[in-house]
């Protein structure tokens, strides 16, 4: 490290807190240029900065290159744009010319393998972020090809990648659809620089100390950033290295001690120092807290190598450990992870924003909408938010399979009610075809604003994987005021008709608060309300950490009592998720009985997917526990990988659905559970087939009772993908 630069346990400066670019004096332009006339028109001669992105360019904050796009311009820098470019050549990497000081790549809003790839690895007929939801615009691994095609189109010239599919993949992972374990995106991307969560820290910073003059090859202490490093580099000889064997501790999952807490003293004096000796120094807690501090602020963590996780799934299940306990910015150590002779470095991860700061990022001038060169193209992805606001970033849910807390993290940051306000009268003026419907309030979840943990101390020391699994920490402040406070204010807003809640609801939250969930069953409910209670057996639920479904029980049953009193007859859509890791058919079969006896027939199911770093992931691909400390005796995780069982764990979902039935009839015979078939009330499926539906007849259908059930859902199952709000 050079001896000018600063630590990076060093306090972050305030985003907004730099001396603009003399390119300011231009002005922000009414859309970021994506042809070398927008930048004529503009007065440009070039772009200090390019921006290079696997999704249509929609000028709003809910898509991650426009609101990077728009902060870098903030600071002073002129940005371009490339979206969806050829990739089999060069020739479209070039049109803007040469960037004066990087290249910024990302795959989009979405990795860009879960984007095009089904559960069932095949290529989906749509892309959601693409004019027209025209397919195969991006190729695979978009963060790879891109960054290399920008590397041959201007050699020498920095390469900075980030977004969800760098974040997920800055070190060795499980990669489900070519069923092996990839290296880290640095080495194949051949980039200079990885930033990876929200990055507008890194980025910001990046920019301006590129801009004087500083080479991208030294800038190695900026937290939330990884790149390529010779086997064994230290910054300095104040570092220390320590194997990750050392150091795979679990944190507690019980009541926290406050390590701030003063030491008690007491009156007497000290014994007098005898002649020749040293006098004792009393050193105190605090002395000893910074000590250890700054000892783990000069610590990296080695990981096994990539060649080691790839040969080991047990040291696989051990570094994926290690990696989500060195998550927490208040106390993370850096990591270090050899692929061949050369390291892949992680500093630890980035600090939060404000909620200054984030209000600021949220209302830089986007114009809100698609760039005119899509002229009247339809963007699935911008229909679906346009009429929506972000309010918050980040989870501290800790769901195995989700993978928002890798790339956004534990710690929720939130916007001021004031900031919401604005955007949403900023909305309802400039954004075409607003008819007074707010379709969402929310982010990764939609009832975490403002809740966080009620000691920031604490807060940095904690090393938990949830903060709401095994159950809610006592630490944890659960009041939802201030949700309420911003539901009555925005319902009050001249023009508004009313305001949808389409984020997901974290129900075992809600129950803390019986009034909050009075003030949305009475007001922002429109019909129905989406939930995810993933499962309802336990030994899969503890797969996932999640709550047992009694707490679901309790939250329906304040749902409905409102919605009496309102008046209204509304419905709870949950969502279940199929073939995930430690899941039985068993399970399966027990969560159809469960779906049966509560009358719900669910129309659109997930099956698991494997995204890259996530627990569930590991659990998938190693067969082992990672919420637990790992070695060669632990736990066995069973994992859903033949064809037909995952087909099957499916169908119990979609037990109501006849074209399932000969596959479920076949199935409860394996069990032996046939008692489940037949034309009764407590039987599962029935035993005659209609006739053009695949499957042998048995018979005609026996008269039944009808009864009322949930109406199925109007939009897709929680696919734990990336909201256009992430990076």
């Amino acid at each position: 490290m050079n001896s000018n630069q600063p630590s990076v346990s060093q306090a972050p400066r305030p985003l907004f807190g730099y001396r603009k670019f003399w390119a300011h004096r231009f002005g922000p332009a009414p859309f970021l240029p994506m042809s070398r006339a927008e930048m004529e028109a503009l007065g440009w001669d070039s772009c200090d900065i390019i921006l290079v992105t696997g999704d249509a360019y929609i000028d709003h904050p809910s898509f991650g290159m426009a609101l990077i796009g728009r902060l870098l311009e903030a600071q002073g820098f002129r940005v371009g744009i490339i979206c969806q470019p050829d990739w089999n050549s060069a020739t479209e990497f070039r049109k803007l010319g040469k960037p004066n000081l990087f290249f910024g790549v990302t795959a989009g809003n979405m990795d860009s393998m879960v984007n095009r790839y089904t559960a069932d690895r095949k290529i989906r007929s749509d892309d959601a972020y693409t004019p027209n939801a025209e397919p195969n615009k991006r190729p695979d691994r978009t963060v790879t090809v891109y960054a290399q095609r920008c590397r041959e189109a201007f050699p020498g010239t920095a390469v900075v990648i980030g977004s969800i599919e760098a974040s997920l993949r800055r070190i060795a992972h499980y990669d489900y659809w070519s069923d092996k374990v990839r290296r880290s995106v640095l080495p194949d991307s051949k980039a200079d620089l990885l930033v990876f969560g929200n990055a507008e820290r890194a980025i910001v910073e990046v920019a301006h100390r590129l801009a004087k003059g500083e080479k991208i090859g030294d800038i190695r202490d900026l937290k939330g950033t990884a790149f390529m490093v010779p086997s064994g580099w230290l910054p300095s000889d104040e570092w220390e290295a320590m194997d990750s064997t050392s150091v795979d501790t679990p944190g507690p999952l019980v009541k926290h001690a406050d390590p701030y807490a003063m030491e008690s003293t007491t009156n007497s004096a000290p014994s007098p120092v005898q002649p020749g000796e040293h006098p004792v120094r009393i050193v105190s807690l605090q002395e000893r807290l910074a000590a250890r501090r700054d000892r783990r602020a000069h610590t990296v963590i080695r990981l096994p190598s990539y060649e080691q996780v790839v040969a080991d799934p047990v040291l696989y299940a051990h570094a994926s450990r290690t990696f989500h306990l060195e998550s927490n910015p208040g106390n993370a150590r850096a990591l270090v992870q050899a692929h061949g002779e050369r390291d892949v470095w992680l500093n630890p991860p980035p600090i939060p924003l404000t909620t200054e700061e984030l209000d600021a990022v949220y209302e830089l001038p986007y114009a809100r909408r698609p760039h005119p060169a899509y002229g009247d193209a339809k963007i699935p992805a911008w229909e679906m938010i346009r009429f929506s606001v972000n309010i918050m970033r980040g989870c501290f849910g800790g769901c195995t399979f989700c993978s928002i807390t890798e790339h956004e993290g534990r710690i929720i940051q939130s916007r001021s009610e004031d900031s919401v306000i604005r955007e949403i009268e900023e909305m309802r003026d400039k954004t075409p075809g607003f008819t007074g419907v707010v379709s969402d309030l929310g982010g990764p979840t939609a009832n975490m604003f403002h809740l966080k943990c009620k000691d920031e101390k604490i807060e940095s020391s904690c090393r938990r994987l949830s903060c709401v699994y095994p159950d809610i920490c006592e630490n944890m402040n659960t009041d939802h005021s201030k949700l309420i406070s911003l539901y009555r204010r925005a319902r009050a807003i001249k023009g508004v008709k009313k305001i949808q809640i389409g984020s997901g609801l974290r129900y075992d939250l809600a129950v803390r608060s019986p009034e909050y969930i009075k003030e949305l069953v009475t007001h922002h409910v429109g019909g129905y309300l989406k939930i995810a209670p993933e499962h309802t057996e336990e030994g899969t639920l503890s797969k996932m950490m999640k709550p047992g479904i009694g707490s679901y029980d309790r939250f329906k049953q304040l749902f409905d009592r409102f919605s009496r009193e309102a008046g209204k007859e509304q419905y709870l859509i949950p969502y279940f998720i199929a073939a995930h890791p430690g899941c039985t058919d068993e399970d399966m079969l027990n969560l159809a009985l469960w779906l049966k006896k509560n009358n719900f027939r669910l129309d659109q199911v997930q099956t698991f997917i494997p995204t890259p770093m996530a627990l569930a992931t590991t659990m998938y691909h190693s067969e082992r526990n990672p919420l637990r400390k790992v070695n060669r005796s632990s736990e066995h995780v069973g994992a859903v990988r033949n064809g037909r069982q995952r087909k099957l764990q499916k169908a119990f979902l979609r037990y109501h659905d006849p074209a399932n039935w000969p596959l479920l009839r076949e199935a409860l015979k394996e069990m032996g559970r046939a008692d489940l078939i037949g034309n009764g009330k407590k039987q599962l499926i029935p035993a005659w087939q209609p006739a053009g539906v695949p499957g042998k007849c048995h018979g005609q259908p026996e008269k039944t009772a009808k009864t009322r059930i949930s109406p199925p859902p109007r939009r897709n199952g929680p696919i734990r993908k990336a909201r256009p709000a992430g990076k």
